[in-house]
């Protein structure tokens, strides 16, 4: 099993950026998709970013949002620019079962979870 860490989160305004990173242990997670998803009070887990060899974005950070992995492959970082009040939310990295590659969007795909990191922009 893979314990996920993610690391990042806080305060910041609107326009501002922020960098979440998120670190596995346990064994490798080079080899299958690594996503970061995100959960507002009262609102349901939405996928924000995923990465295999490729990457996929949410309509909604398109543009401003940058998911990249480490040449290790065991660190994942979402660089966040042009925040928005919106994109408050726990911001979860979340990894798929080994050998599964495939970028879903559907939390319920993913086997692995980090604790959550609090992401709050202020308007």
């Amino acid at each position: 099993q893979v314990q996920l860490v993610e690391s990042g989160g806080g305060l910041v305004q609107a326009g501002g950026s922020l960098r979440l990173s998120c670190s596995a242990s346990g064994r490798a997670v080079s080899e299958q998709a690594m996503g970061w998803f995100r959960q507002a009070p009262g609102k349901e887990r939405e996928f924000v970013a995923g990465i295999n060899w490729n990457t996929v974005y949410a309509d909604s950070v398109k543009g401003r949002f940058t998911i990249s992995r480490d040449s290790a492959g065991n660190t994942v970082s979402l660089q966040m620019n042009s925040l928005r009040p919106e994109d408050t939310a726990v911001y979860y990295c979340a990894a798929r079962r080994r050998g599964l590659a495939y970028i879903s969007k559907n939390p319920r795909d993913f086997t692995s979870w980090g604790q959550g990191t609090q992401v709050t922009v202020s308007s």
